[in-house]
């Protein structure tokens, strides 16, 4: 296993598959064959000697995504070595790229595009492809009596870290909600939450101790951190569907209707939720051989890159790898999928 150092579109529902073995075989057994011979040409000394993959928090799919990533580089001659580091998550790795500390990132696509740009402005840095859908969490203690996003209103609210997309998404949601963002916890005004840059880790300690009504996360299904906490406490997901109206008419095509199915949180029925494409990103000046390779790993060993957690996400289909949100790809990997599609 990799080292992980300390650091500090518009569409119809999207729902999960039923089995993990369902989201890799079809599209990695036939579209592999279309692969030019090319791309398995590697010999060490084209390898990079090292390649660094931003991830994200402790107990989120993001790093646990990035740790396999960055093995798989390594195991298949990709690079010669490769690691994953520990970040705030989507907003502290797209500044891992800029300042070239890292060859690739997860990231989600609102994340990518700069804040008043276009969906193409993206300074720098290219898609290798979408790897999977991010899952927003409204996570409450089932005796907060928080039944809907309204009820946020006045209540203590825990947005994610400073660097992370969830501290992106979250003041989207509550805009399109038509609720108002304090960080005064003690008076909130009315309709108003009050907010605490919290991340996973922090926002459930919160949560169970009672000090936040709500957290809100961005990522898998499920997140490993929310399942242990539900084994300890009742908690629900609010339904955050009805918001996506309003964020598409502010944002465009950035984020979809998805479910979250029963089962995947102890005693938490299925809720629909808003999410959003999480996408494999590198520099814009890497080397077309490396993400050639990458795209090639991508396609024939998927397999390798669903971590344990997981239930199962919309994760490396035929679909969703090529469909990047208006993040434009990396030259390469553009070339890569235009081959394979003939």
């Amino acid at each position: 296993m990799v080292p992980v150092p300390d650091l500090g579109i518009p569409g119809g529902p999207v729902a999960l598959p039923p089995r993990r073995s369902v989201l890799t075989s079809a599209f990695a057994v036939g579209l592999a064959a279309f692969l030019p011979p090319a791309l398995s040409a590697c010999t060490g000394a084209e390898r990079p000697e090292s390649l660094i993959v931003a991830g994200g928090e402790p107990g989120g799919f993001y790093l646990e995504f990035s740790t396999l990533l960055a093995a798989a580089l390594e195991r298949h001659g990709v690079a010669q070595r490769a690691r994953a580091v520990a970040t705030g998550g989507s907003l502290d790795n797209i500044a891992e790229l800029r300042a070239g500390r890292a060859a690739f990132a997860v990231a989600l696509a609102d994340a990518a595009v700069q804040p008043g740009a276009s969906a193409g402005d993206t300074a720098g840095i290219a898609a290798i492809g979408k790897v999977y859908e991010n899952y927003v969490h409204c996570v409450i203690r089932k005796d907060s009596g928080i039944r809907d996003v309204s009820g946020l209103a006045g209540r203590r609210v825990a947005v994610g870290q400073p660097g992370s997309g969830t501290s992106l998404t979250t003041p989207r949601l509550l805009e399109a909600a038509g609720l108002g963002a304090s960080a005064d916890a003690a008076a909130p005004s009315a309709g108003t939450a009050a907010v605490e840059n919290l991340g996973l880790n922090d926002g459930i300690a919160a949560l169970k101790a009672g000090t936040v009504d709500a957290l809100f996360w961005s990522g898998g299904v499920p997140t490993a951190a929310i399942a242990a906490a539900a084994q300890e406490v009742a908690l629900g997901l609010l339904d955050l569907s009805a918001l996506l109206p309003e964020l598409r008419r502010r944002y465009g095509g950035l984020y979809d209707r998805v479910l979250i199915p029963e089962g995947s949180y102890p005693g938490v029925p299925a809720v629909w939720t808003v999410g959003a494409p999480n996408l494999l990103l590198c520099r814009r000046d890497l080397d077309s051989a490396t993400v050639e390779r990458t795209v090639q790993l991508l396609v024939h060993n998927a397999g390798e890159l669903i971590p344990q957690s997981s239930l199962g996400v919309q994760f490396l289909s035929a679909e969703s790898l090529i469909n990047t949100a208006g993040v434009p790809l990396h030259p390469a990997a553009a070339d890569a999928y235009r081959a394979l599609h003939g």
